[in-house]
């Protein structure tokens, strides 16, 4: 059953923080007292790294559920590259993201808020015939969380993402220092240039979650 409130977090590449800002999300929305869900269609990893740092386990740990709800277990890939590429390297069957769709189960009460994580920037592959926009537009949430990083390139990886989403969506400046004269510049450029909501974490979370609430 489909959450009451279905967000999507994704990111402007790889190691941007998405994964602790969804489990960040998560713990707070709980304490808020709503229920929620999370999914994670397909991971891949380096399978020398701890189980329990793998985004299912991270956010199955905040969302009090366990990694094989979070991501269907035959989804898990042991090498550290884009899902379908990971699945083509250890020959394991193609998949697509209508397979992806077909797979995401929702619990059986429905959840306040539901938050989906794809994999990698928004235009990495997540199966043969999609990337993380596709699942995206395929889902159409009431809510996109794009992660970002605050330093260089930010200005540039921020719209080329947001070009290619067609939900509502909300910029998350991660690891965001306010005594960086960068980061801060970063900040005003995205809200008054371009005109785009952006909160920083640290800093911004209240204004995160009632985002995210709705």
């Amino acid at each position: 059953m489909r959450p009451h409130r279905l967000v999507v977090v994704v990111g402007t590449g790889t190691d941007v923080g998405k994964t602790w800002v969804a489990a960040r999300l998560l713990i707070d929305l709980r304490a808020a007292g709503l229920t929620v869900a999370a999914r994670k269609p397909a991971q891949s990893f380096d399978p020398d790294d701890d189980a329990s740092t793998r985004d299912a386990a991270v956010l199955g740990a905040a969302s009090g559920e366990e990694p094989e709800s979070v991501s269907p277990p035959h989804r898990w890939y042991e090498v550290p590259m884009a899902p379908p590429m990971a699945a083509e390297v250890l020959g394991r069957p193609a998949f697509g993201i209508g397979d992806l769709l077909e797979e995401l189960s929702w619990p059986g009460e429905q959840a306040d808020v539901g938050l989906v994580e794809t994999a990698g920037g928004v235009r990495s592959p997540l199966a043969a015939d999609g990337d993380g926009a596709a699942l995206s537009r395929a889902l159409a949430p009431e809510l996109a969380v794009l992660v970002a990083d605050a330093g260089l390139g930010t200005i540039n990886a921020v719209r080329l993402t947001a070009e290619v989403l067609d939900a509502p969506f909300v910029v998350v400046l991660n690891r965001f220092d306010p005594s960086s004269h960068l980061h801060e510049r970063n900040l005003v450029w995205l809200r008054e240039r371009d005109g785009m909501r952006v909160v920083t974490v640290p800093g911004g979370e209240a204004e995160l979650l009632a985002l995210v609430r709705g």
